[in-house]
C-alpha cells in the first residue's frame, strides 16, 4: 500500500530500526570518520580558556542558521547589536528576538540537562517552550497538524508530511523515544548513530505544533553533550543542513517512505563529520587571534590584560558598560579612553547606530562570517 502524506502516521514504528543498521560497513566507516572530527573539534573547544564564551560566538552562528532552516532571518548586525546588550534586545525586530530565543533555549536545555542527568521530557519540553517562548505543551490530537512546503518553494503548499495524532499514541512514541535515547543497557547503539536515528523519529513524531525542527536540532547536540562526545553544545550542525536543506528533507521522508535508514544515517554522519571540520576551524581561528591580539593589546596598551581580551572575544559587538564592570570603572571619561586607545590599536571599530556606540571585534566578525 503506498504512502498516504495526506493522513496521519500513526504507524510510525517503534525506535530501534532493524538491527542490519548496526552491521552496515558502509555506515560503520563513516561513523568512525565522523566519531574522529567530533573528537577533534571537542578536544579544540577545551583548548579555549573558557569554553562556554562561544554562547554569543558558534553557538550564536547555530542559532542564526537554525532559524533559517526554518525561513526566519535576521542579519548579522541586528544580531550583535541585540546580543550585546538587554535593552537593544527588546528593540530587536521578530526574527532576531526568535535566533536569540534560539540560543537561550540552547543553554537552559544544557543547564536542565545538566541538572538531571539526562534528557528528560521536563528538558525536551523546557527547550521548546522557549523556543516558542510559549507555555504550552505536546500538541493536542485535535490540532490538525500537516506539514507543506512554504510559499517560496516549488510545489507550494503541497503535503509533505502529517504526523501521528492521538493522545496515547503520541506519549507512547514519546516515551519510547526517551527510553531509546537514555537507556544504553537495553539499547547499546553507538551514540552518535543513535543521535541520527532519534532525530529522525523526534522529527517524524512532531511532537508539537510548531518549533520542532529547532526543538530537535538542539536535542540532537544535547544528546552529544550527555554522551561526553561533547563537551559544551556549539557544534555548527545548522550550516550543513541548511547549505544541503533539499537533501535532509528527503531524506527524512526516504525513511519514513521507503524505511530507507542507511541513506539517512549517512546522511547525518556527513552533517557531523563536515560542521566537526567547520567548527573547528572557527574555533581554532578564535582562539588563534585570541592569542595574537592578546599579545599585541599587551605590547600596545598597559591597562590590557587576558580577561580584557577575552571580554572582547566573548561577542562581536561590546558596549562600554561591560569593559566598565569589568576594570570596575565608572567613569564616563576613563571609559571613553580606554576605548580610544583600543581604537587607535585596531583592536576595537566604533560603530554608530543613533545614540547608541557599539565597539566592533572586526577579527572576530571575520572569522564568524567564514
Amino acid at each position: 500500500m503506498a504512502y498516504d502524506r495526506s493522513v496521519p502516521f500513526n504507524d510510525l514504528p517503534l525506535l530501534p530500526p532493524s538491527q542490519t543498521i548496526e552491521d552496515d560497513v558502509v555506515i560503520l566507516k563513516k561513523l568512525v570518520t565522523a566519531s574522529r572530527a567530533l573528537a577533534s573539534v571537542n578536544s579544540s573547544v577545551l583548548r579555549l580558556p573558557n569554553p562556554t564564551m562561544l554562547v554569543n560566538t558558534v553557538a550564536l552562528q547555530e542559532a542564526k542558521t537554525s532559524t533559517e532552516i526554518e525561513n526566519i532571518f535576521t542579519t548579522e548586525d541586528e544580531l550583535y547589536k541585540a546580543v550585546s546588550d538587554v535593552i537593544q534586545e527588546e528593540k530587536a525586530d521578530a526574527a532576531t528576538k526568535e535566533v536569540l530565543r534560539y540560543r537561550e533555549a540552547l543553554w537552559e536545555g544544557f543547564a536542565k540537562m545538566k541538572k538531571n542527568q539526562g534528557i528528560d521530557q521536563k528538558v525536551v519540553l523546557g527547550i521548546f517552550q522557549a523556543v516558542k517562548n510559549t507555555n504550552s505543551g505536546f500538541r493536542s490530537p485535535a490540532s490538525q497538524t500537516i506539514i507543506k512546503r512554504g510559499n517560496s518553494e516549488f510545489r507550494s503548499g503541497e503535503t509533505i508530511y502529517t504526523p501521528p495524532r492521538g493522545e496515547k499514541l503520541l506519549q507512547d512514541l514519546m516515551m519510547n523515544w526517551l527510553t531509546y535515547l537514555n537507556d544504553s543497557e537495553q539499547f547499546s547503539t553507538d551514540p552518535l548513530l543513535k543521535m541520527c536515528i532519534s532525530h529522525y523519529q523526534f522529527e517524524a513524531i512532531h511532537p508539537f505544533s510548531d518549533g520542532n525542527g529547532r526543538t530537535g536540532r538542539i536535542l540532537s547536540l544535547l544528546y552529544l553533550v550527555q554522551e561526553k562526545l561533547l563537551n559544551v553544545p556549539v557544534l555548527y550542525l545548522s550550516k550543513y543542513i541548511i547549505v544541503h536543506k533539499e537533501d535532509y528533507y528527503y531524506h527524512l521522508a526516504g525513511v519514513t517512505q521507503r524505511g530507507d535508514w542507511k541513506s539517512w544515517i549517512l546522511y547525518m554522519l556527513d552533517a557531523v563529520e563536515n560542521t566537526s571540520i567547520l567548527t573547528q576551524e572557527l574555533v581554532e581561528g578564535i582562539f588563534n587571534q585570541m592569542d595574537a591580539t592578546l599579545d599585541y593589546g599587551k605590547s600596545k596598551i598597559k591597562w590590557y590584560s587576558k580577561e580584557v581580551n577575552e571580554l572582547i572575544f566573548s561577542q562581536p559587538y561590546l558596549k562600554a558598560k561591560f569593559l566598565g564592570e569589568l576594570l570596575e570603572v565608572n567613569s564616563r571619561t576613563t571609559l571613553t579612553k580606554y576605548f580610544a586607545e583600543l581604537s587607535d590599536a585596531g583592536i576595537l571599530s566604533p560603530k554608530k547606530d543613533g545614540k547608541e556606540v557599539y565597539y566592533v571585534n572586526e577579527e572576530l566578525v571575520r572569522i564568524l562570517g567564514r
